[in-house]
């Protein structure tokens, strides 16, 4: 394993959602209400403004663009004809949002929603297929880190107040059953669960929000490995580059303080090291 590289100093007030689509990196700053692609080859960096809050992206197999996670609902997104809307997930009044997300192999597209002021329990869990949206888990604070076994029998997914990462056993037919405890996180007071990502093995990245980092944790729930970012806190992991053995990451200057943004100046920035083990292929969502 390589030394951790700061490839972006981006200063994200919010930088969260990587994912490795047309030989770049895509992210969002949902607070910043922006769009962020990055080229590790030429180093070209790209910014797009978003109309709000903007969650994540997840490519679309028509090869027209992205679905966009906004806090208002579902959109398709191209950097070249802007927003679009798809769908309202969720009444507005709750004050919701969408949060983390990720595309299975059938095409499936998994999200979740959160209380926008960090709150309520009022977030659920989502799947988005040809057929439409269905709620499959509910009464969460803050969803995250849905993510999928390399065989696709096994979904994972996050409560992050509640410090818990979730396995679901998943049927072919996109059903979700048989919910248990995954792994507790237990390593600060301050640290949370933040992003996942499944590598190639069926081992599991989750980003440590206040945590300096990320563990990778073997099927069983075990920890088997750490990587140390200068950054508090560290929103989610992606594989990318040509052979998916670059893990990025994305951070957060959010609720740092003055001095620990002094001490920690590379906060916000996108990360990146080169590991042995390769992730998933970033997979499309099919609507039709």
């Amino acid at each position: 394993m390589t030394a951790v590289t700061c490839v972006w100093d981006l200063k994200a007030t919010l930088g969260e959602g990587p994912i490795w689509s047309d030989n770049a990196l895509w992210f969002v700053d949902i607070k910043g209400h922006s769009i962020h692609r990055y080229d590790p080859v030429t180093t070209e960096a790209l910014t797009i403004a978003a109309p709000e809050q903007v969650t994540f992206l997840a490519p679309l197999a028509d090869g027209s663009g992205f679905v966009a996670g906004l806090k208002s609902g579902l959109y398709r997104f191209n950097p070249l004809a802007g927003f679009h809307p798809i769908t309202v997930v969720e009444d507005a009044a709750l004050d919701n949002r969408p949060n983390d997300a990720t595309v299975d192999a059938q095409g499936r597209l998994w999200f979740g929603t959160m209380h926008d002021g960090e709150e309520n329990k009022s977030g659920s869990l989502y799947r988005m297929d040809a057929t439409g949206v269905a709620r499959m888990d509910r009464d969460i604070c803050i969803t995250n880190g849905p993510c999928v076994s390399p065989d696709g029998k096994t979904f994972y997914h996050t409560d992050t107040l509640e410090k818990t990462i979730y396995a679901f056993d998943l049927s072919e037919d996109g059903l979700l059953s048989n919910k248990r405890v995954f792994v507790k996180i237990a390593v600060g007071d301050d640290v949370y669960p933040d992003g996942s990502v499944v590598d190639s093995e069926g081992y599991l990245w989750t980003a440590l929000w206040g945590g300096f980092g990320a563990i990778r944790f073997a099927p069983t729930g075990e920890a088997v490995a750490r990587i140390e970012l200068p950054a508090p806190n560290v929103t989610k992991p992606c594989f990318g580059g040509p052979d998916l053995k670059t893990l990025y990451f994305t951070t957060a200057r959010k609720g740092l303080s003055d001095e620990t943004l002094a001490q920690y100046p590379l906060a916000g920035g996108v990360f990146a090291v080169e590991v042995p083990i390769a992730g998933q292929p970033q997979h499309e969502v099919r609507l039709v």
